[in-house]
């Protein structure tokens, strides 16, 4: 029953949360439009709102490691491997300025959508090849207006914790723009929350590890499936 009601109150909360970040990017959008055409003071507003909803969720123990790895004036193919929604909310912790691929139905949820909208996130329909295309080549010229694009290679979430095998888009990209990988490693979010359920489990230990860089200088187009085995290695391996 204590579980419950915490849950409920963390639920409450985190709406409210998800409610005000949109509006402050509505805000910034507007009022720094002419100035801030990468949207980097929009995107920023993400890390007050992931620390507020990770420091009222009693359950979650976060670590973060491995933030010496990130050099923050270099361009990244940020790819991480995905367990749970909860992502989302940690990798904000790295303070990284970067564009998610998302699926499209996230741009569909209210405020978060919105927000994801109006900080000119992007957008994938999983399953249609003019869609992935599309979103490629949004992120190739976000990458070469020196914003990091961050991607779920696994293209969707793991059911128990184990990795799914990675799929190519994000190595190809990384090649053709010549902008090094950095593998960053989540693990425990799939603990969150039991599979169907919206009760918060008790006392998770969660991490993220921010591996250091792959650089793709010497890697030849042809070379992207030797690049996903390396990530996969590293990711794994952490």
């Amino acid at each position: 029953m204590i579980k419950t009601f915490v849950s409920i109150a963390i639920w409450v909360c985190s709406v409210i949360l998800t409610m005000a970040v949109c509006f402050a990017i509505f805000f910034f959008r507007v009022i720094l439009y002419p100035f801030d055409k990468k949207r980097k003071i929009a995107h920023m507003q993400g890390f007050w709102w992931a620390d507020c909803i990770i420091r009222l969720n009693p359950y979650w123990k976060l670590k973060v490691n491995g933030l010496e790895n990130i050099d923050y004036h270099k361009t990244y193919v940020v790819i991480a491997n995905h367990q749970s929604l909860a992502d989302i909310i940690i990798l904000y912790k790295t303070r990284m300025q970067f564009k998610w691929i998302a699926k499209e139905s996230l741009f569909k949820v209210p405020f978060i959508g919105w927000s994801l909208s109006l900080s000119e996130h992007i957008k994938l329909a999983r399953g249609e090849y003019s869609s992935i295309k599309k979103a490629y080549r949004k992120a190739a010229e976000w990458l070469r207006k020196d914003i990091s694009v961050l991607i779920f290679p696994e293209g969707t979430r793991s059911d128990n914790g184990a990795m799914n095998v990675f799929q190519n888009g994000a190595f190809k990209l990384a090649i053709r723009e010549k902008k090094p990988i950095l593998p960053i490693r989540i693990k425990g979010t799939h603990n969150v929350m039991p599979k169907g359920s919206w009760i918060f489990k008790s006392k998770v230990s969660i991490s993220i590890t921010v591996l250091p860089a792959i650089d793709t200088a010497e890697f030849n187009p042809g070379d992207f499936a030797k690049l996903r085995d390396m990530a996969f290695v590293k990711i794994a391996g952490a």
